[in-house]
């Protein structure tokens, strides 16, 4: 894992690296220490990194918002 801030290089070839997305939705990389990296798309928004550690959490919180302001 890194330790210090990945080069925007190294970011950018992770998030077009077919190999860190399943299904081509859901964003998977453990080396990435982000939590919320941005989508394949930039334009598009954010997605959640679920090798973080913290992501689980993160998408139920998330989901949890989403249904109570439905």
């Amino acid at each position: 894992m890194y330790n210090n801030k990945p080069t925007k290089e190294t970011q950018n070839e992770w998030r077009n690296n077919p190999n860190y997305w399943i299904w081509g939705f859901f964003y998977f990389n453990p080396k990435d220490i982000r939590l919320f990296p941005p989508k394949r798309i930039k334009e598009l928004g954010w997605t959640i990194n679920f090798a973080h550690p913290n992501s689980v959490v993160m998408f139920i919180f998330i989901i949890a918002i989403i249904l109570i302001i439905r």
